[in-house]
């Protein structure tokens, strides 16, 4: 857990950018593929359709990569002036190097280092508050924070209880000091006693990739739905309703709930446990279903145009590992400069 300090500057996010690829895979898509339907998919996750990138010789770099250079271009942000990039990820394009060296080069942030997080869906949440600590300490001036996942590179399309969740995006956030305005608390969790839930079984140093673990489709996500379903409904309403309290924060003291993408459901029992009306809540889930780190940023990205100096933001997400938090943030500029 970490709380503001008066001693110290705050770290505000300053701009966003995304990337969302072209392809639209719709439930009706889906219908053809497994035994599912749309009115199923619908009721129980909120999703209609998810962007898959089947663009050949492009992965989770590239998504990145764009969504920091329309940050860069629509901010007007010189690359050179950037000290450090975060990219939170479970799906690099390659163990090493790091994601956010090839995002680096692309964007010609000469002067910046930077390296991967990977918390599963939490990680955007957990990389924001890593940058943050650059940004209050002093030794950072511009801190890059990027979500991308290509989660179809890693989903089996012939599990019906996982292919209708996810989809492929990138979201970026440019973190800056201010006095006035950022980053207040965190707090953050993790539980590897159910790592099992929601994991990857194969590829890593366990068990590297052989003709055994590719034919048992063991690079594929797996993931136990319903005790996943539960710790993520108790984890997300515990910690939103825990830095509430911490911050003496009512329900009309909070703008936007900005929560991680992953069912609709889940999103509505958090937002009613902390008393918010559904215009609160931030919600693209049926465009883009479960886009795991990237949820969060394209939720900010998407509602930019309404929000304005000041507002108080409340960001919770839950993941593998397990891991969760929640982030409570005061929003820095006025977003309706930039909406589309």
């Amino acid at each position: 857990m970490s709380t503001f300090s008066s001693t110290q500057p705050q770290a505000a996010i300053t701009a966003v950018g995304h990337f969302l690829p072209e392809r639209r895979l719709t439930n009706p898509d889906l219908e053809q593929m497994v035994e599912t339907s749309d009115e199923w998919i619908q009721s129980r996750t909120g999703i209609k359709e998810r962007r898959i990138l089947d663009d050949d010789g492009k992965a989770t770099a590239y998504m990145a990569t764009q969504a920091a250079q329309e940050l860069i271009d629509t901010h007007d942000i010189d690359p050179a002036t950037i000290d450090l990039i975060i990219v939170a990820t479970v799906t690099p394009d390659m163990l090493f190097p790091a994601t956010a060296c090839l995002v680096q080069d692309q964007i010609g942030a000469s002067s910046a280092w930077g390296f991967d997080l990977s918390a599963a869906c939490s990680g955007f949440l957990f990389a924001l508050t890593n940058g943050a600590s650059f940004i209050e300490s002093g030794r950072a001036e511009r801190v890059l924070v990027i979500g991308a996942d290509t989660m179809s590179s890693i989903t089996d399309y012939t599990d019906r209880s996982t292919c209708i969740l996810f989809g492929d995006a990138a979201g970026a956030v440019l973190l800056e000091p201010s006095d006035t305005y950022g980053l207040q608390d965190t707090v953050h969790h993790a539980d590897g006693a159910h790592a099992d839930l929601l994991k990857l079984p194969a590829g890593g140093s366990r068990r590297p990739a052989s003709h055994e673990t590719v034919d048992a489709g063991d690079h594929y996500l797996k993931q136990d739905g319903r005790p996943v379903f539960r710790h993520a409904v108790t984890g997300m309403s515990d910690v939103c309703t825990d830095i509430m309290e911490r911050n003496d924060l009512s329900g009309s003291d909070v703008d936007y709930l900005v929560p991680h993408q992953a069912n609709q459901r889940i999103i509505d029992a958090t937002a009613n446990r902390m008393g918010l009306s559904s215009d609160k809540v931030m919600m693209n889930i049926d465009r883009y279903g479960n886009t795991t780190a990237a949820t969060v940023p394209l939720c900010l990205y998407d509602w930019q145009h309404e929000l304005r100096p000041g507002h108080n933001l409340v960001l919770t997400t839950f993941g593998g590992g397990l891991t969760w938090g929640a982030s409570y943030l005061t929003w820095a500029y006025d977003g309706s400069e930039y909406a589309d």
